[in-house]
């Protein structure tokens, strides 16, 4: 009777094999999905939005540099209908390699494959996924944290804002941040709607989540500090647990009370006094707003205080959609 292996070699018996490598062989899908967006996928999986387009992320591998990372895939067939759309898809690619932050995710390479009508691009894996389903997931956080967070975020933006011109994001949201857990470590990640500001130091297209959206978005009219009103909506969801303006039921209805000046209910519910200033200051109109740079120096981020945030008795979880 032949002896019965070892069981680490069982274990390597059910290893999965590639499912896809890309054309230098250097990375490896597998073929669970790790998520989906507007425009891409990743492998292991789920679905996102990437420069309007539908995307599905999976879990692969570096094979030279040993490591995991996320496989990010934009079928374009139905989105590009032209060389023109082709372009420009090209051109926002080679913008995101050439972002180098430590509080922005990491683009490692792309390519399109004519073959299936899809563009694929590999970026860093991240072990806790998203800061809202991290914060969902840790009910008790210490005011420090936040402010870490917050820190982490806002470097990013002034590398981003820094650019000259300005790369904005236009998507900032709890969702398109990611989280390192073990680590603490907090980067920007989607940035597939990211637009390099124009001559005339504004953008002209209305595109984002209406809840994080500044009101001179709406106006067609805009610089990067519309980034920094979203930065003030992410924040007070992680301090309240609650969607901005999930009182509202349809876009409509957001619409009215942002051009209206109407700030969202949770607001109203945060008890420090400290914190809600320094959201309202992010949140302020436009001509009233502070960059990214000032926000790093405010007071409010380098006094480190000893509160602690605990998730409203009638909200244990976030609202909105995710």
């Amino acid at each position: 009777m032949p002896p019965t292996p070892p069981p680490e070699l069982d274990l390597l018996d059910t290893e999965p094999e590639f499912a896809e490598v890309d054309p230098t062989a250097r990375y490896g899908r597998y073929t669970e999905v790790l998520g989906k967006g507007a425009f891409k996928t990743v492998y292991p999986s789920s679905h996102a939005r990437f420069l309007g387009f539908d995307v599905r992320f999976r879990m692969a591998f570096d094979q030279l540099e040993g490591l995991e990372v996320a496989w990010n895939q934009i079928k374009v067939g139905d989105i590009l209908r032209n060389n023109d759309d082709l372009e420009r898809l090209r051109s926002e690619v080679r913008l995101l390699k050439t972002l180098k932050h430590k509080n922005i995710i990491k683009f490692y390479n792309s390519w399109l494959d004519k073959k299936n009508n899809n563009i694929n691009f590999i970026t860093e894996v991240f072990t806790s996924g998203t800061l809202r389903q991290y914060r969902i997931k840790h009910k008790k956080v210490d005011v420090r944290a936040l402010k870490k967070w917050s820190r982490q975020i806002l470097s990013g933006l002034v590398y981003l804002h820094s650019h000259d011109p300005p790369v904005i994001h236009r998507d900032l949201k709890c969702d398109n941040i990611f989280v390192n857990g073990n680590q603490g470590e907090v980067k920007i990640g989607d940035l597939g709607l990211a637009t390099i500001l124009d001559n005339a130091r504004s953008a002209h297209s209305i595109i984002g989540t209406p809840e994080f959206m500044a009101p001179e978005l709406y106006d067609e009219e805009y610089n990067e500090l519309v980034d920094i009103y979203a930065f003030g909506m992410c924040l007070l969801e992680l301090v309240t647990f609650e969607y901005p303006y999930c009182e509202c039921s349809n876009a409509a209805q957001i619409y009215k009370k942002v051009s209206d000046g109407e700030k969202p209910s949770s607001l109203a519910k945060i008890e420090d006094p400290e914190v809600r200033f320094f959201i309202e200051k992010c949140i302020a109109k436009a001509s009233q707003r502070l960059s990214a740079q000032e926000l790093l120096m405010d007071p409010f981020l380098r006094d480190d205080g000893e509160k602690i945030f605990y998730p409203l008795q009638s909200n244990t979880k976030a609202s909105g959609n995710d």
